[in-house]
C-alpha cells in the first residue's frame, strides 16, 4: 500500500486540524489504517486505527474524545480530525497501514506514509 499523507500545519491551543491519507496501490479489504506520533527526540506512538472496510476505530488515551479518525471507502482515504488540539499534540503525524486487526505498535505496521507536520502553539 501507498500513503500519501497531508494536512499538518500550525494552529492554536484549542483550535482544529484534519489530516489526510491516501491510499492506493491494492485492495483495501483487510487492512486497518493507523496514525501514529513522534515528538522530537522520542519513539513514534499510536494515535488511533480503524479497519478501513469494517469500521471499528481504536484511539490512545490521550486523544480518545478529541480525535476523531474516518475513512470514506470509495475515494480509499482516512482521515484524522483533531479538535480541542493542545501544545502537547504537536509533533509529526504518520499514517500506516497493516494487513489484519488494529494494533497498536509500529513495528506492526507494514506501510507508512511520509509525515505531516503538525504544531500547536499557546
Amino acid at each position: 500500500v501507498q500513503l500519501q499523507a497531508s494536512g499538518g500545519g500550525l494552529v492554536q491551543a484549542g483550535g482544529s486540524l484534519r489530516l489526510s491519507c491516501a491510499a492506493s496501490g491494492r485492495n483495501l479489504v483487510g487492512i486497518t489504517m493507523g496514525w501514529f506520533r513522534q515528538d522530537s527526540g522520542k519513539e513514534r506512538v499510536f494515535v488511533a486505527a480503524i479497519d478501513f472496510i469494517g469500521g471499528c476505530p481504536t484511539y490512545a488515551d490521550s486523544v480518545r474524545g478529541r480525535f476523531t479518525i474516518s475513512r470514506e471507502i470509495a475515494e480509499g482515504t482516512v482521515y484524522l480530525q483533531m479538535n480541542s488540539l493542545k501544545t502537547e499534540d504537536t509533533a509529526v503525524y504518520y499514517c500506516a497501514a497493516r494487513e489484519g486487526p488494529s494494533r497498536r505498535y509500529q513495528s506492526e505496521y507494514d506501510s507508512w506514509g511520509q509525515g505531516t507536520q503538525v504544531t500547536v502553539s499557546s
